[in-house]
């Protein structure tokens, strides 16, 4: 009995007791052996996913739109969608479809979050870049069509910024 060591006293879970007061030794650490996320992380990591879920209800509905429906669209966006190469549409599956699955790899904490941020911003930009370069859309539409478009790019370079900070953080694994 008297040859117990101190840091069993606690079934082995973490704490040193014997070398550091009771205080929790692996307090920083999660389960797995990565560093434990914040808070503020996990609302991060739900708000990218319900972010790129909007992405993937966008696109299919883009994608599933019919006659009628392109019909009563604006002449001017109706006239771009139209002028869209299939590729274009690809590359959009790729920025939504990747983007909702780095959301997803965050709520599972892989590292794999990262290329799947990466690989979605080069998407977007690829798309996004074609809209602008390919078609009159800031002449027919006015520079306010750049808005929308602005704001998903820079979303997604923060959630590659975020991913790499977490990363860095230990975070994802």
């Amino acid at each position: 009995m008297g040859d117990i060591d101190d840091r069993d006293v606690d079934g082995g879970v973490g704490r040193d007791v014997g070398r550091t007061g009771g205080r929790d030794v692996d307090r920083d650490r999660d389960r797995e052996g990565g560093a434990a996320a914040p808070r503020w992380y996990w609302a991060v990591a739900v708000a990218a996913l319900l972010w790129e879920a909007m992405g993937c209800f966008a696109y299919l509905s883009q994608m599933r739109m019919s006659p009628a429906e392109m019909a009563a669209l604006p002449a001017a966006q109706r006239d771009i969608w139209l002028a869209m190469p299939a590729w274009l549409g690809g590359v959009y599956a790729i920025a939504v479809w990747v983007g909702l699955c780095g959301a997803a790899a965050l709520l599972l904490r892989r590292r794999w979050a990262r290329t799947c941020f990466i690989v979605s911003l080069l998407a977007v930009l690829v798309q996004f870049g074609w809209v602008f370069a390919a078609t009159p859309i800031l002449q027919s539409m006015g520079a306010g069509a750049a808005a929308f478009p602005l704001l998903i790019v820079l979303i997604a370079a923060l959630l590659v910024r975020f991913s790499l900070v977490a990363v860095r953080r230990g975070w994802l694994r």
